[in-house]
C-alpha cells in the first residue's frame, strides 16, 4: 500500500514502450465502485475473489507492465501464475507509508490503528512478496523516477 506500484508501473511502461495495466483499476472499472466500497459492502473474501480473477485475466491478456494490488500474492494460485514473470517487490517501511498515504481509513485494511495494522500486514505478506519477486527495490525516500530506474537496473532492462 502506497509503495508507488501504479505510478512506477506507468513510468516503467512508458520507458519500455509497452502498455501498463493495474489490476486494482480493472476491478474498480468492472465493479463500478471503489475498492474500499467493495470491502465494506461485500467483504474481503469477495474482493479477493475479484482480485484473483483480475490477475489471472491480466496475466493471460496483457503483455506490458502489470501493477498488482498488495494482497494479490496471498493466493497460492496467483503466486504460481506469477512465477515465470519478472516480478518486482517495491518495499518501504512504515514511516514512508505514513508520509505517502497517511495510513488513513480510505485504505480498508488500515481502518483501525493503521500503523500496527500496516506492520502486521507486512509481517504476514513480506515473505510472499519476496517469494514471487525476482528483485526487491526499496522505495523509501526515492522519487517515482528513481524507483523506475532502479527497477530497470534490477531487471537489467533498457529503455525503449
Amino acid at each position: 500500500m502506497g509503495s508507488g506500484k501504479s505510478t512506477v508501473g506507468a513510468l516503467l511502461a512508458e520507458r519500455l514502450g509497452v502498455p501498463c495495466r493495474d489490476t486494482d483499476a480493472d476491478i474498480v472499472a468492472a465493479e463500478g465502485r471503489a475498492i474500499s466500497d467493495i470491502f465494506i459492502e461485500d467483504g474481503e473474501p469477495h474482493f479477493r475473489a475479484l482480485e484473483r480473477a483480475a490477475v489471472r485475466a491480466a496475466l493471460a491478456e496483457h503483455t506490458g507492465v502489470l501493477s498488482l494490488g498488495g494482497g494479490a500474492v496471498l493466493d497460492a494460485d496467483t503466486r504460481a501464475l506469477l512465477a515465470p514473470h519478472p516480478v518486482v517487490y517495491l518495499s518501504m517501511d512504515v514511516e514512508e507509508a505514513v508520509k505517502r498515504v497517511g495510513l488513513n481509513t480510505a485504505r480498508p485494511l488500515l481502518a483501525v490503528n493503521p500503523r500496527r495494522q500496516w506492520r502486521e500486514l507486512m509481517e504476514a505478506r513480506r515473505h510472499l512478496y519476496t517469494e514471487v519477486a525476482r528483485a526487491v527495490v526499496a522505495t523509501d525516500e526515492r522519487t517515482p523516477e528513481e524507483v523506475a530506474q532502479a527497477v530497470l537496473d534490477a531487471l537489467e532492462l533498457k529503455d525503449a
